[in-house]
């Protein structure tokens, strides 16, 4: 039954959304179309003048009409610094140090930050998908920052939406509340229950974090499963996309799609935040995001393997296209993407690597706005690419490729896009 949505609570009216990326710029422009005024924090100049201009540096659905909208409204601003708040919400990246190692630098930043303006009755949530126990360590930080954390609520709700759906998910999915103490976890569920259609769930700050861990935990073992199928379906000769579409006609099976490994910000990451915690008792996860990794490194040898054949064959170098740069499809998010990885692996050692991302503009300086220091390789057009090519390699399965006729082009294929309607 679908929950009606309550009227924002009476006193909460200014909210404080520290970073402006894929989750904290959709959230503020949400809140801001809510009634709510939004104060949006973003260390980077450029992103705060964008989205003060009502535009969007980031590609979403939906997202641009929310952020117009809530800005001319007056309802969302963005700066460089916080303000005071009835409600702060941290959102900013987790990623990890070398050897996998969680850092939540970012996150003890924005907590610095915050401490000056942060008052008794305050509710600070932490919504970055981080290890277990960060949330007490921003009430650690907010401590030694002369905060009275008695007398602030501090919680943690981690966000749980898919790329390409955000705006829609923000609203329809369930959340998880875990707060440090009852109280705190009451006052932030009765924060969400005012914009969330969907059920919000209590509980304590450790399991809340250990939730998301788990799902997006789930979701590498599965994928690392179909990635060791692919692997072996290669060596024994098999159609690994006919072989899962046969194996999930049973009744209790459904196996994932494999690719060319796995990225984004989330299940690429938070698998190492339990490995690093849990040691050798987290055996299976760090297996099957080794596993996951490895599958990225499979696929280069591979394409180097096919690029050698052709060059016997023809007497040349293959010019090769990499299609897709992001992590998944029809998004432009290249955060851990193992496209990325290949096309950069491919274009250290080879002459002529052309990649395609149509969800990023072909203008786009590679270096500074990507932040990719590898310029061996060029942005291009779908059909200029086709042209240009020896050797068209599909990475992943943006809607645009679908379209393409695939009988006359030298392709390798470890995304399924060639295979959609086998046993469909």
């Amino acid at each position: 039954m679908k929950k009606t949505i309550h009227t924002n609570p009476k006193d909460i009216e200014n909210i404080c959304v520290m970073g402006l990326g894929y989750i904290g710029l959709p959230t503020a422009a949400l809140l801001a179309n809510r009634g709510f005024s939004i104060h949006g924090v973003d260390v980077v100049q450029k992103t705060v003048d964008t989205i003060n201009a009502g535009h969007i540096h980031i590609v979403e659905p939906e997202l641009d009409v929310f952020v117009q909208s809530a800005v001319k409204s007056g309802k969302l601003k963005a700066d460089v610094k916080p303000t005071e708040a009835d409600v702060f919400i941290i959102a900013v990246p987790t990623p990890f140090h070398e050897g996998h190692v969680p850092n939540v630098d970012y996150v003890k930043s924005a907590t610095e930050s915050i401490a000056p303006y942060v008052k008794e009755g305050n509710i600070v949530i932490l919504e970055s998908t981080s290890p277990v126990g960060t949330t007490h360590m921003v009430e650690e930080i907010l401590k030694n920052g002369g905060v009275d954390t008695s007398k602030v609520h501090i919680a943690h709700c981690p966000e749980r939406v898919l790329p390409g759906r955000i705006m829609l998910e923000l609203v329809q999915n369930d959340r998880i509340v875990g707060g440090l103490t009852p109280e705190a976890t009451d006052k932030t569920a009765e924060f969400y229950e005012s914009f969330v259609n969907g059920e919000v769930l209590r509980t304590d700050a450790k399991t809340a974090e250990m939730a998301k861990l788990t799902e997006n935990s789930f979701r590498d073992v599965n994928i690392a499963f179909a990635n060791e199928l692919s692997i072996l379906c290669d060596k024994f000769g098999i159609n690994v996309w006919e072989l899962i579409a046969l194996a999930n006609r049973h009744p209790r099976v459904n196996i994932l799609q494999p690719g060319a490994g796995v990225g984004g910000h989330c299940i690429a990451v938070d698998p190492w935040f339990i490995v690093d915690a849990g040691g050798d008792d987290a055996k299976l996860i760090r297996t099957a995001r080794e596993r996951n990794d490895y599958k990225s490194d499979w696929v280069v040898q591979k394409i180097e393997q096919a690029a050698a054949e052709f060059e016997e064959k023809n007497g040349k170098p293959a010019r090769i296209a990499c299609m897709g740069l992001a992590f998944k499809p029809d998004i432009d998010d290249l955060r851990e993407s193992p496209a990325l990885y290949i096309t950069q692996r491919l274009a250290a050692s080879k002459d002529h690597v052309i990649a395609v991302e149509p969800n990023i503009p072909l203008d786009t300086d590679i270096e500074s706005t990507l932040k990719i220091s590898n310029k061996t390789f060029k942005l291009a057009d779908v059909f200029d690419a086709l042209d240009e090519a020896d050797l068209v390699v599909f990475l992943v399965s943006h809607k645009q490729f679908k379209r393409l006729i695939y009988d006359d082009l030298n392709f390798l294929d470890f995304c399924g896009i060639t295979n959609r309607r086998i046993h469909h």
